[in-house]
Order: structure tokens, then C-alpha cells, then sequence
């Protein structure tokens, strides 16, 4: 059967009108041509769907129970037509973000004000996990993107980084390190650590930076803000990202500028191979790069009293603290 939208809306035309001259204007046709593609319907359908006389067409009862089902099929087809013009035009849509916390509690959040004030209509799905789940996540198809520590994703993914991410000694303003200005790896390699999992980007970082003689652990944490209260506390000393800082700007704390043998830690754009998104993903991918391409880290790079300024990330400050490493 070749039933087209034109057949389903003469019909439903015809069946308001009870006219094939009235019918034919309301579609733009010529009489002669509206009656061929009535003819062509009945002869798909195999039955009779209008009794013709010289003075009007009425239903037939096949032509009746057709009714419903052709409206339906009509409005069915024109509802997915505007949804798909509504996805094009970014008035509709999901973008599903798999981020580390860091991320999702500093950069990232400037970056969403933005979108949804610029497309209300999209939604937007935030999951804050380790850079293992943000690569699971992509691979299930249950995110569009990642925001992840620069990690060999694999042949079905690729990675662009957009930022780079320098690293702080944070330890209390009394510590006997408070007054450097600068670091070096062999200032801290015998420091008893707070140190976070080992499914965190950051202890994977350090681990490979420190490797094969790593700081000694003090106690081995999961969340920042965790790390944070220790430190206040006299409990050790830790080391974090820049874009980290904001959960550690507590009073008596101070971050001391590090420079380790690893350099940088890169935080990439994550998306999976010859995928080319959705509309809303892609509008979403292009203010990220824009906005993201104006952070920096260099203002970041000097040692900071942590608790004489307000805790805010390189744009904005985040609604909580409760963030993974």
C-alpha cells in the first residue's frame, strides 16, 4: 500500500465538506485531480469509502470507521513533523552531561545558566560521576558528552581537551610549607597525604606523576569538601586542581602553586566516534567551546589564602560543595 499524506488529508477534507468541488479548492487542486486521488485511495483500501450522488457524497460505513483512524494518522504525522522542526530549531531537546564533579560543580555550571536561558526548551540532564563512569555512561548511550580528565578513551570515542588544569598544594596557613610561593614535586614527595579513591582522575594523575615513589598516605577520602574539613583540622595536607579550589576555601587554609613532572592535567570533551549529535547537543557543544575558550588557570598559578576570598570556581561559584574528586 502507498498511502500518502495526500490521500489522508483529501479524504478528511472530503468527509467535512461532503463536496469533491468544495474538497478540491480547500486542497488546491483541480476537481478532475482531486477525484483520481480519491479513486486511488478507494482502490488501495479495496472498498468503497464515499457513496457519490448528483447532489452529495456521504460516508460509506467503511468510509466511517476510516474516519478516526485517518485523522489520527494525519495529526499523528504533522505532530512529529513540528517536533522534529522544533528539535532542528533547538525549541525542544535533551542534552544528557556525564561530568566530573570538579567539573559539574565549577566550570560547568556557568556554562548551563547560559544554555538555558538562551534555549528554555531544552532539557538538560547533569550526572556528576568518576571519569570511569563518565566513559560507561558514553558507551551505553546514556550521555551525549563527557567532561573527563584526559584518559585514552578507546577506538569508539574521541577526546578534544578544553582546558588545562594546573595543580595546589593545599594545606593550613601554619604549615611550615604556608610561606613558599612555588613548589616542586621533591618539596612534597614525603608529605603524608590525604589522597582521594583510586577510581578519582586526580589520584590517577598524581599517582602517575609521583610514580614509582609516591607521598605516603594520611587517609585516603572520596569527597573534596571531605578533604577540606581534615586539612582545617591539622589532619594533613592534600594536592587538587585549580579548577578544585572552590571546595577548599575554608579559614586558615592556603593553596601553594605545584609543579609536577606530569605537568597539566587536560580536561576533555569526550563524544563517541562518527556520532554527530543532536541539534540541542550540538548548540550546547558550541557554548561550551566558547565559553570554556575564556578560562584560564594562569591567574591560579600564585599561592592563595583559600579563606580570605569567596569560594568561586574560574566562572561562578557552584550551589554545593558535596563534590568527588
Amino acid at each position: 500500500m502507498n498511502l500518502s499524506v495526500r490521500h489522508l488529508r483529501a479524504f478528511t477534507v472530503l468527509a467535512a465538506a461532503r463536496s469533491f468541488t468544495r474538497a478540491a479548492e480547500q486542497c488546491h487542486l483541480s476537481q478532475p485531480a482531486f477525484s483520481a486521488l480519491i479513486q486511488n485511495l478507494e482502490e488501495q483500501a479495496g472498498v468503497r469509502l464515499f457513496n457519490r450522488s448528483t447532489r452529495s457524497v456521504e460516508l460509506t460505513t467503511e468510509g466511517a470507521l476510516f474516519e478516526s483512524v485517518a485523522a489520527r494518522l494525519l495529526n499523528d504525522i504533522e505532530h512529529a513533523f513540528d517536533e522534529l522542526n522544533d528539535h532542528a530549531n533547538r525549541r525542544r531537546g535533551r542534552v544528557t552531561i556525564a561530568a566530573l564533579p570538579t567539573v559539574a560543580g565549577g566550570a560547568l555550571p556557568p556554562v548551563l545558566k547560559v544554555f538555558r536561558d538562551r534555549y528554555p526548551g531544552i532539557e538538560i540532564v547533569l550526572k556528576d560521576v568518576t571519569a570511569d563512569a563518565c566513559l560507561e555512561l558514553l558507551r551505553t548511550n546514556q550521555a551525549d558528552i563527557a567532561l573527563s580528565a584526559a584518559i585514552s578513551p578507546g577506538r569508539d570515542m574521541v577526546s578534544e581537551p578544553l582546558l588545562s588544569d594546573t595543580f595546589h598544594l593545599v594545606c593550613r596557613e601554619d604549615h611550615p610549607l604556608a610561606t613558599r610561593k612555588k613548589l616542586l614535586a621533591r618539596d612534597v614527595r614525603n608529605l603524608p597525604m590525604i589522597k582521594f579513591a583510586h577510581t578519582s582522575s586526580v589520584r590517577q594523575h598524581l599517582d602517575a606523576a609521583f610514580y614509582p615513589n609516591t607521598p605516603p598516605t594520611e587517609l585516603e577520602v572520596y569527597n573534596l569538601v571531605t578533604a577540606a574539613g581534615l586539612i582545617a583540622n591539622g589532619i594533613g595536607v592534600t594536592l587538587v586542581p585549580t579548577l578544585a579550589l572552590y571546595q577548599f576555601h575554608l579559614p586558615g587554609l592556603v593553596a601553594l602553586p605545584i609543579r609536577l613532572p606530569l605537568g597539566d592535567r587536560d580536561i576533555c570533551l569526550i563524544r563517541r566516534r562518527n556520532d554527530a549529535g543532536s541539534s540541542a547537543v550540538t548548540a550546547f557543544v558550541a557554548l561550551l567551546r566558547e565559553s570554556w575558550a575564556h578560562i584560564g588557570t594562569s591567574g591560579a598559578r600564585r599561592a592563595t589564602r583559600l579563606g580570605a576570598q569567596p569560594a568561586a570556581p574560574a566562572r561562578g561559584r557552584p550551589p554545593s560543595r558535596k563534590a568527588k574528586a
